[in-house]
């Protein structure tokens, strides 16, 4: 007897499981947990309460997954045009968007009942005012007419911390807004690099992504200056705030040198895909990194 496994109806469940948890587009989420977290282990100065943690983290993994889905029905037609999204649920046909529309819903519904019922009423509308900003103000308004989309659309993905914080503190205090645009800074240099590499993808659908519209260089210049001004702008943590102390000092400092690095080889050679690329994920590895330090700091 063949198996279970191989039964088609299975097997079409898995592919209709899997379509929707693409849609969530579920790389992107990770990072944004790690910046919740970290402004919950500051807020409530390393001693959380785990049950706090987990519904917290919750809450946000469902209205970052409403915020994609939206995001993936909005986009649609323009990822049907580029080759590297071609593939996605809704242009491949996998997924309908009335169904998506449907989908992304009952996400955002489910993160503001959570947190508002089980963390509290802060917290569930910073979640939603997250899934909006990045819908209307991005992806809507931005996206398509500017290339200062990813600089203003930036505060979307600021947002987390200010969720984390709430959920600890029931408000927001200078250090919660410190973390927010410290994200908000890093946010142009770990995008255009990404821009970089994938210039000519942007340029097809005619999005306006500052590579497309200035070239190379002027981006690569501007991923220079806000590289300078974020690394600079992480040591608030340490002073004026005195939110974080020793251990996140030492973090920023290594981690903020090797950026500023990456930076300046990038600017070096412009037109380098390669670099870009090094760029790119280096910028994660360094926010995944320095909220670890946060974190740890907040523990000692």
């Amino acid at each position: 007897m063949i198996g279970t496994s191989l039964n088609p109806r299975n097997e079409n469940f898995r592919e209709v499981i899997k379509s929707y948890y693409l849609l969530t587009k579920p790389r992107i989420i990770p990072l944004l947990l790690i910046t919740t977290a970290a402004s919950m282990f500051i807020a409530s100065e390393g001693d959380i309460d785990p049950f706090l943690l987990i519904i917290t983290l919750l809450g946000g993994t469902l209205a970052a997954a409403s915020a994609q889905t939206f995001n993936c029905i909005y986009d649609q037609d323009i990822d049907y045009e580029m080759k590297r999204t071609r593939k996605r649920p809704i242009p491949s046909g996998k997924v309908h968007p009335t169904h998506a529309l449907i989908f992304g819903t009952l996400l955002g519904v489910s993160s503001f009942t959570l947190l508002a019922v089980w963390v509290n009423l802060l917290s569930a509308l910073l979640a939603v005012s997250g899934i909006v900003f990045y819908m209307l103000i991005y992806t809507h308004w931005l996206k398509r007419h500017t290339t200062q989309n990813i600089v203003i659309g930036g505060a979307a993905g600021a947002i987390p911390p200010l969720v984390g914080w709430a959920a600890v503190t029931g408000d927001l205090s200078w250090s919660a807004w410190a973390i927010f645009t410290l994200i908000f800074l890093w946010t142009p240099p770990h995008f255009w690099a990404l821009a970089l590499m994938i210039s000519d993808d942007y340029a097809e659908v005619n999005v306006p992504m500052l590579p497309v519209v200035e070239g190379a260089e002027p981006t690569v210049k501007q991923i220079w200056v806000y590289t300078i001004i974020t690394v600079v702008f992480s040591f608030v943590l340490v002073y004026p705030l005195h939110t974080s102390g020793l251990v996140y000092l030492i973090s920023a400092i290594a981690l903020g040198s090797l950026f500023i690095t990456k930076a300046w080889e990038l600017q070096q050679k412009p037109e380098d895909k390669d670099r870009a690329k090094s760029m790119f994920k280096y910028s994660i590895l360094y926010m995944m990194l320095l909220c670890t330090g946060m974190v740890v700091d907040s523990l000692i």
